[in-house]
């Protein structure tokens, strides 16, 4: 048995905490780390990193580099990561050395779609129609099986939209896997939503369980836009959504922070669309608006301490700030700070591309109308000049 499975005193301040990966998400819990008074070594290919910039240490290795990851987590007395693409492997080898938060069965399981449908159904958790493709015979069966129009997503490395295509024809979907038509895939069918929702949770190593309200998200090409907290959903919704995330994180034995993605259907039915067993995109605003913000709640049940009140002071909204706005030149930060109750919050990334988070910003009001309205007038104020 592994030494994070056996580990169970309290990892205190002023130990080191190691975070496999080293972008946005890294940074921020090591700065909600480094506040409670530990110190963070981040690993990843990488140098001048997000994590890198504000770690302790700043550990530039491949992940297939196994010295390097045993002493990685020989140098620090837990390790976590920050984003479910991590090798698991390699999550595996660093939890010979230190007790690994959570595990590494955990990655392996959510960093691949099948596996990860696979396991819902297992447990029984409501999903959407799905089947595995691995060839051109299989599409066709899919096809048949399961209709059109549907979603082909690639099962491995995929986030924000990458590898993933909406057919509405057999035709489509043949050409969207023509040029790699033996990459394994997933094959859903398209559903019908009235609301994509989704809810941040965190589990203790005593199996201690708090939750962030339930939140409304709205996605531009594929890439979450806007975070409204809470979500506009009738609170029999929001109950059901709390009690199926403690079901999949205990069913997963997961210690750390996870985060579950919903469709809301036009029928009123839950489905789960994805797992995130890290912070995630859509509770960023948790930073701002709540008592134990998401990253500190990471911190707190990977190093096993009480979890934090996760309730919310304040309606917020959220935007993330894509490279696009970059495109003619710096943005106008004053003019979107001048917006009452709006928090900026960058990640230090160098390069802006189209379609790379570089940063989000916050709105807190009275209502989530008005935060709403204060978030998005802050983002187009950005591009005044």
């Amino acid at each position: 048995m592994s030494q994070s499975e056996t580990t169970s005193s309290p990892i205190l301040p002023g130990s080191a905490i190691g975070v496999l990966g080293s972008g946005q998400l890294g940074r921020m819990f090591a700065i909600a780390a480094r506040r409670m008074g530990y110190r963070v070594h981040a690993f990843s290919p990488d140098s001048d990193t997000p994590t890198g910039q504000v770690a302790d240490v700043e550990i530039t290795a491949d992940y297939g580099d196994t010295e390097k990851v045993a002493e990685f987590a020989r140098g620090v007395s837990v390790v976590t990561f920050e984003f479910e693409n991590v090798p698991a492997a390699a999550a595996e080898i660093a939890a010979q050395f230190a007790p690994l938060r959570p595990g590494w069965h955990v990655l392996e399981t959510t960093q691949h779609r099948l596996r990860e449908k696979y396991f819902l159904t297992k447990h029984q958790f409501p999903v959407t129609s799905f089947a595995a493709v691995r060839s051109e015979k299989d599409l066709n069966a899919a096809i048949e099986n399961i209709g059109l129009p549907a979603v082909l997503k690639t099962a491995a490395f995929g986030y924000d939209g990458k590898g993933q295509a909406t057919v509405s024809t057999a035709e489509e979907a043949r050409t969207a896997i023509a040029d790699s038509p033996d990459v394994e895939r997933i094959y859903e069918s398209l559903v019908e939503f009235e609301q994509e929702i989704s809810i941040v949770a965190a589990r203790g190593l005593d199996g201690s369980f708090e939750h962030f309200p339930v939140v409304e998200n709205t996605h531009r090409n594929h890439i979450l836009d806007l975070t409204v907290a809470p979500a506009a959903v009738p609170p029999e919704i929001a109950k059901e959504a709390a009690h199926i995330t403690r079901g999949i994180m205990e069913s997963l034995d997961v210690v750390g922070v996870l985060c579950v993605e919903f469709f809301l259907t036009n029928t009123g039915k839950l489905l789960v669309n994805e797992l995130a067993p890290r912070p995630h995109n859509s509770g960023h605003w948790t930073i701002d608006a709540c008592i134990t913000d998401q990253f500190e709640q990471q911190v707190r049940a990977v190093c096993g301490l009480p979890l934090g009140s996760p309730t919310q002071r304040t309606p917020a909204a959220m935007v993330n700030l894509l490279g696009d706005l970059w495109t003619w030149g710096e943005p106008n930060w004053p003019a979107a700070l001048r917006v009452p109750g709006v928090k900026l919050h960058l990640y230090g990334k160098s390069e802006p591309r189209p379609g790379r988070k570089m940063g989000h910003l916050t709105a807190l009001a009275p209502t989530t109308a008005e935060a709403t309205k204060r978030a998005l007038a802050a983002r187009d104020a950005l591009l005044r000049k």
